[in-house]
């Protein structure tokens, strides 16, 4: 047992280093061949990759040994027409029957998002290029809410079986309108928001809800209805972030406001009280 795990770990570090290779040689390529420049740090680089290499290994072993299996059985349980039907024919179950399934769906879109190794990279970056105007914990909260609220409408989706297009076509509707009000230095970042979601850690737990849901609801086609939340975990979190970004300057435009009308940098309630003669 031992062996065969101890192999199983370095098959996955060969393929690791096999998928990572590609990345080290392009930036080497155009660092020494394109930009005729020595590697900065060189030292610094290896030790670096080593980390990310083996990093990555072990983030995959674990995944594959823990989360996986774990996600795939829960995924089962509560699909299973046993636990859903409660005794009652399936033929007589409605949407509503299928509440535990919303509720997982929700809560695993929205605990494997924020684990996401892809969001918190960029989360940190945006966070450290805005200055500090964009949290990266608000912005891993907004997308995680995004991914969570997409997971439970695209179970519902499932169950009810209307067309995916359907919710597309309206949530991107929804996107182009909070395009236009939402602030410009936020927009391109929710959508890429939507991008960095379907990753490492989220898709896999995804299409298995949706595959093992799809085969247990009557009438339901795997192929047809058990896809198809990967593209709603991608569309809502930019309605999410933008809607985050759109209430962060509606309230820091309602203390603008505040301190204007109040004067100057006084606390409104002091100021009102001053006003009203409630304080010397």
């Amino acid at each position: 047992m031992m062996q065969a795990t101890l192999l199983q770990l370095f098959d996955l570090l060969a393929q690791t280093l096999f998928d990572v290779a590609p990345i080290a040689a392009i930036l080497v390529g155009f660092q020494v061949g394109v930009l005729r420049q020595k590697v900065p740090q060189l030292r610094k680089v290896l030790v670096g990759s080593a980390y990310v290499v083996i990093g990555l290994t072990l983030f995959l072993f674990g995944l594959e040994k823990a989360l996986f299996p774990l996600g795939k059985t829960m995924a089962k349980q509560l699909t299973d027409p046993a636990f859903i039907s409660g005794g009652k024919a399936l033929s007589s179950l409605v949407w509503s029957d299928y509440y535990w399934t919303y509720l997982f769906a929700f809560a695993i879109g929205f605990a494997t998002t924020i684990a996401e190794p892809s969001l918190i990279a960029v989360s940190l970056k945006a966070q450290q290029v805005s200055g500090g105007a964009v949290g990266a914990w608000g912005l891993r909260l907004a997308v995680a809410f995004g991914v969570a609220l997409s997971l439970a409408v695209g179970t519902f989706r499932i169950v009810t079986g209307t067309p995916l297009y359907l919710y597309m076509i309206a949530g991107y509707i929804v996107v182009v309108i909070q395009t236009l009000y939402t602030p410009r230095m936020i927009v391109p970042l929710a959508y890429d928001s939507g991008g960095v979601t379907t990753s490492t850690v989220t898709v896999p737990l995804v299409a298995a809800l949706g595959l093992g849901l799809a085969s247990t609801v009557p009438g339901r086609s795997p192929l047809l209805d058990g896809f198809g939340l990967i593209a709603l975990a991608s569309l809502f979190p930019m309605i999410t972030v933008m809607g985050y970004a759109q209430i962060g300057a509606y309230v820091s435009q309602r203390k603008q406001r505040s301190k204007q009308k109040y004067g100057g940098g006084q606390d409104p309630l002091q100021a009102e009280s001053t006003a009203e003669g409630l304080t010397p």
